[in-house]
């Protein structure tokens, strides 16, 4: 009897334990998009306060942001820390959306995924986790977003070894799940969400984890 695919059950396992997450919290696509690049290396809770500074000031829009002064956008986003490098990656982003989209994602992502993605990689700043995150969440497009609660996850069930590349690693996932851009949504979330409550960097909780039951089934050894 073929073993079913541990990231089937993975995913399963953790989206009965969490439920629907609504993962990614805002208000409007746009919202999501500045979102992904404050919380780069950050905690989200900067970057709410950071996103509730933007819109006390009704200045989430692309043109508004734009034309702000470089160091009243710095005060505005500095809860998301690295707020002056995160300004110029902000306005990287503002300047390519206007001008290559008249400031509009609407417009942006009509473009196919893949050329898109591209377009995204060749900004200064962003780099892949970013790209996909606002090509997922703002844009619906459905790319895998991978991060460090991915990789360590996939690690501790023995799923990948040594030091894949994020493409490497996203590529499993969009090989073996269907190409559908809310099921890539919500595993992030669920794996986002073990990574933070469960799969600790130190001390994690596996006796508690939801995915104990897999880790028994391949053979992996208690912490």
């Amino acid at each position: 009897m073929q073993r079913r695919d541990p990231l089937l059950q993975i995913y399963e396992i953790l989206n009965g334990h969490f439920g629907n997450l609504r993962w990614w919290p805002a208000d409007s696509p746009f919202e999501v998009a500045v979102g992904a690049i404050l919380t780069q290396n950050t905690a989200w809770r900067g970057v709410e306060r950071a996103i509730s500074n933007l819109k006390s000031q009704n200045l989430l829009d692309s043109k508004k942001l734009l034309t702000l002064k470089d160091d009243i956008l710095a005060g505005l986003i500095r809860p998301s820390g690295y707020y002056r490098v995160k300004t110029g990656r902000l306005k990287s982003f503002l300047t390519f959306l206007n001008d290559e989209f008249n400031g509009s994602l609407d417009s942006l992502f009509r473009e196919d995924l893949w050329s898109l993605r591209k377009m995204l990689l060749n900004i200064n700043g962003i780099g892949e986790e970013t790209a996909d995150s606002i090509l997922l969440y703002a844009g619906e497009k459905p790319v895998f977003v991978v991060d460090a609660y991915t990789r360590r996850i996939l690690e501790r069930h023995l799923i990948i070894s040594g030091r894949p590349s994020y493409g490497e690693i996203q590529k499993l996932f969009m090989e073996r799940l269907p190409q559908d851009a809310p099921l890539f949504n919500q595993y992030h979330a669920l794996l986002v969400n073990t990574g933070k409550q469960f799969c600790l960097k130190r001390n994690p909780l596996c006796s508690r984890c939801p995915l104990s039951a897999i880790r028994k089934d391949l053979s992996i050894p208690a912490r």
